[in-house]
Formats: structure tokens, C-alpha cells, sequence
């Protein structure tokens, strides 16, 4: 895994609450909610590589002509 780079970040009280309710939704910190809604807003932007797509059920067979 690569390293984390740590910064301050300051949000109004509004937002931070209404992250950490979504964050609790999810079972997720507040730190690890808003790396995953940033990281899935870059990849929607082009700006971060996709998630590599797992393969589908069956897939495999498929290729060896099933």
C-alpha cells in the first residue's frame, strides 16, 4: 500500500456532520469516507485510474470456448 500523506484540513461543523453520518451509514471513519468519495470523484473525473474490474462468474470457462 502507499504511504498516506497527512495534511490539515479544516471543514465547516455543517459538513463534517453530515460527513459523519453518511461515514457511520457506510461503517466507515470519517478519515476513510471522505478517501473513498474523493478517490470515486477523481476516477468519474479521469483523474485517478480506474479499480481494475473483477472477473465475472464464469468467465473463465467462457475463453476456453464453454
Amino acid at each position: 500500500m502507499s504511504e498516506k500523506k497527512k495534511f490539515l484540513l479544516r471543514l465547516d461543523a455543517e459538513l463534517y456532520d453530515a460527513l459523519e453520518k453518511w461515514a457511520a451509514d457506510d461503517l466507515r471513519s470519517v478519515n476513510a469516507e471522505m478517501e473513498f468519495l474523493l478517490k470515486e470523484l477523481a476516477r468519474k473525473a479521469g483523474r485517478l485510474k480506474p479499480l481494475a474490474r473483477a472477473p465475472e462468474p464464469n468467465e473463465e470457462s467462457r475463453k476456453d470456448g464453454d
